[in-house]
């Protein structure tokens, strides 16, 4: 196993919260299950159909709106990591397991694949992406529970499951209030999209330099095919959205599985040894494979929509057939 290279620091109090969670709930049973299984309300795949389904399906604008705030805290908040450098709990102590692993395949011991500790990612997707379903939707109350409970119960999981200590996930949420607060008002006041495009890029080219954890460059080659996308599609696509339900349902699945999909398709022209090896050529590619992987479902498949929009208009007008009326027997 891998040594860990980072900063070792922690509060007494949070270690010892953690080691009596994990020895009164265990690893095991149903409230394991669901302790360990709350994580994935901050994790890629949920915000990848959240937005999807709002930006393909019922709301290009409001998943734009959404989908933007959720790039910027995954940028931000690996160059925090990558400054503050703080190990992870179980890699720090023994005596804390690591139950659920940012990356089930590599070494737990693995920062560059596993991350550092502070802040916590999932926490502060969690307030980020449901803080703007409710900030955008300011009258819908129900929106503005979940946006406090789902984030508590996933801070609560990555606790549990000894991959933060409790100041991590304290300090997560916070980036994510700055985050939907932050952003939304610098594109209100920066008119121009490529002036305030290029703010961002600012604020995020930097982490190209010292950062040295993976999560850094997926989320900047994210951020990068964003940026091109959004005028692509207004320009040469210009699809609409659908209030049936069935059709945004088909529209997500279709673009999760492209996005999943053609990740692992940019793959295959490289050696694997090549893309694990950590250097400025193995995150370059990163960069960009992620980059061409957000164009292509920000910009290019939407295209398609268009020719089921016919196809699912044509079925609509055709008229259904006449029933004959029933002959009258003979007498």
């Amino acid at each position: 196993m891998a040594e860990a290279v980072g900063v070792p620091f922690f509060f007494d109090w949070e270690v010892q919260l953690m080691e009596w969670l994990q020895a009164h709930i265990g690893n095991t049973g149903v409230g394991f299950w669901i302790l360990s299984n709350l994580s994935a309300f901050g994790e890629q795949l949920l915000l990848v159909v959240i937005m999807g389904f709002l930006y393909w399906g019922l709301n290009k604008e409001f998943g734009k709106y959404v989908g933007l705030n959720v790039l910027m805290v995954n940028v931000w908040n690996p160059m925090i990591k990558n400054v503050v450098l703080r190990l992870r709990p179980y890699m720090v102590t023994d005596t804390i397991k690591p139950l659920r692993l940012v990356d089930e395949g590599a070494d737990p011991m693995d920062v560059a694949a596993q991350g550092y500790s502070f802040p916590s990612g999932h926490s502060s997707n969690a307030v980020t992406v449901y803080g703007s379903l409710a900030v955008h939707e300011k009258k819908r109350k129900l929106l503005w529970v979940v946006a406090v409970v789902l984030p508590l119960l996933v801070g609560f999981s990555r606790v549990f499951v000894g991959v933060h200590y409790p100041t991590d996930v304290l300090c997560g949420w916070l980036l994510g209030i700055v985050v939907i607060t932050l952003v939304p008002w610098l594109r209100r006041v920066i008119k121009n999209r490529w002036l305030f495009y290029g703010v961002l890029l600012l604020t995020a080219v930097p982490g190209f330099f010292f950062c040295k954890t993976n999560d850094y460059f997926s989320s900047l080659g994210m951020l990068v095919g964003f940026i091109f996308a959004e005028p692509f599609e207004e320009k040469f696509v210009k699809f609409e959205n659908t209030s049936n339900i069935f059709r945004c349902i088909l529209r997500t699945v279709g673009g999760g599985l492209i996005y999943f999909g053609l990740n692992e398709v940019l793959k295959l022209p490289f050696p694997k040894e090549l893309l694990d090896a950590g250097n400025v050529v193995s995150q370059l590619i990163r960069v960009l494979r992620y980059a061409a992987v957000i164009f292509t479902v920000i910009g290019v498949y939407p295209m398609l929509f268009k020719l089921t929009d016919k196809i699912w208009s044509k079925k609509k007008q055709e008229p259904e057939p006449e029933e004959k009326p029933e002959e009258e027997p003979v007498a």
